[in-house]
């Protein structure tokens, strides 16, 4: 059942049941860091919703996706997948910074705890799909989509977590509402081609059969970006 449709019929619920079947062929101890990496998410987003639905949601489909349908089980990517967006968004709770620090302060402490917690290789996958403080002067999605580029140029792992990212949010617009389906269709469908040109990559770490399947996504999210924007 594709993940959005077990979102929509079992909830939370469902995606972290389908999470725990996908872990059982994993050892043991990493079942148990990935198991904490998600009562961390849990955590700190706790009472952050995606419209219509919990956001640990997407963190779930986000992580579940690479493993199910991108065939990487890569701890440490996974971990990142399901904190991808903590930093970003909890970093004082997560770093234990004062919430009117700098947001750079904020954010390096954020990104030392996940150090500490997990390991360095997971704190700089997290730091690649982070977005940074935009100048108030200039186009915001722009600067997003310049952000993702660079940082996907020079960390090929952490594209198989912008690519999960970007598939859920692309994908799944036609899950929102109109007025958010709008506004992500305009922000992510120029962004379709570069990340189109990255799957290609020699380096990107992942098969050519999870390669085909992404540039199908992709396909799929151009279509539904054009359905939104065209009409």
């Amino acid at each position: 059942m594709p993940l959005h449709a077990i979102t929509e019929v079992y909830g939370e619920a469902g995606l972290r049941d389908r999470f725990a079947l996908e872990l059982e062929s994993f050892p043991p101890d990493d079942r148990k860091t990935l198991a904490e990496a998600l009562d961390l998410a849990s955590d700190l987003h706790a009472a952050d919703r995606r419209v219509r639905e919990p956001y640990l949601n997407h963190l779930l489909r986000v992580a579940i996706r690479i493993i199910r349908y991108y065939g990487v089980r890569d701890t440490d990517v996974l971990v990142a997948a399901l904190l991808h967006d903590a930093v970003e968004d909890h970093p004082a709770e997560l770093g234990g910074t004062d919430p009117e620090a700098p947001s750079a302060e904020a954010t390096e402490a954020a990104l030392a705890e996940l150090s500490r917690r997990f390991n360095p290789r997971v704190a700089e996958l997290v730091r690649s799909v982070t977005n940074p403080e935009y100048d108030p002067e200039g186009d915001k999605h722009e600067q997003y989509r310049t952000h993702v580029a660079e940082n996907l140029e020079r960390d090929p792992w952490a594209r198989i977590i912008k690519i999960s990212d970007f598939t859920d949010n692309g994908v799944g617009v036609i899950h929102t509402t109109m007025d958010k389906a709008y506004r992500s269709a305009t922000k992510y469908r120029p962004l379709v081609p570069k990340l189109r040109e990255l799957v290609g990559r020699p380096d990107t770490p992942l098969s050519t059969q999870a390669k085909e399947h992404i540039l199908d996504q992709l396909d799929l999210a151009e279509e539904r970006f054009a359905a939104i924007l065209d009409e």
